[in-house]
């Protein structure tokens, strides 16, 4: 098995929607996919550039512990995103890159506290994973998202069994 590093970040049910609509932003301008329609466990619909399971069929989330989606993410083009794009012949447009698929876990709540829920984005290769370590535009771009959605922390994992480390968070209320 390869490597699986990820960002997770935790916050509130109530700003789940906001921080989907601010990952939403970072999905590359023009759309391949039928939009898909996210309802979260709170009744709020979310509509998004993503996927489940690659399909579009609408996704209701009460009652599931865990929800995954199909991202596709463009990230600022830093020095590591550059070596990244140039190695797998991805266009920079923009001064970004889509890296390719970005795995998007949600649980509902938290596996470490139940009063929060996860949103953990994970690479989807070994390569992208020592991407996700090496450039510090991509992790800029989790701990913003995270900042702007409200959320409490936003911690990198190696997915190992080691502690993940915090590279944003708030004290909780």
């Amino acid at each position: 098995m390869g490597l699986i590093y990820s960002y997770d970040i935790y916050l509130r049910p109530e700003n789940v929607a906001r921080a989907l609509k601010g990952a939403a932003k970072l999905a590359p301008p023009e759309r391949r996919v039928p939009p898909l329609t996210v309802t979260l466990p709170g009744g709020e619909q979310v509509l998004l550039p993503f996927t489940c399971g690659f399909r579009s069929e609408p996704v209701d989330c009460a009652g599931k512990d865990r929800v995954s989606l199909d991202t596709s993410l463009m990230f600022p083009a830093d020095e590591a995103v550059r070596a990244y794009a140039e190695e797998g012949g991805l266009p920079v447009e923009d001064g970004r890159v889509q890296v390719g698929y970005v795995y998007l876990d949600m649980s509902f709540p938290a596996f470490r506290d139940p009063g929060y829920v996860c949103l953990d984005f994970w690479a989807a290769t070994s390569r992208m994973s020592r991407l996700f370590e090496d450039s510090a535009a991509i992790g800029k771009v989790f701990t913003d998202l995270a900042e702007a959605s409200g959320a409490v922390g936003c911690l990198f994992d190696k997915g190992d069994g080691g502690p993940e480390r915090v590279l944003w968070g708030t004290a909780p209320d």
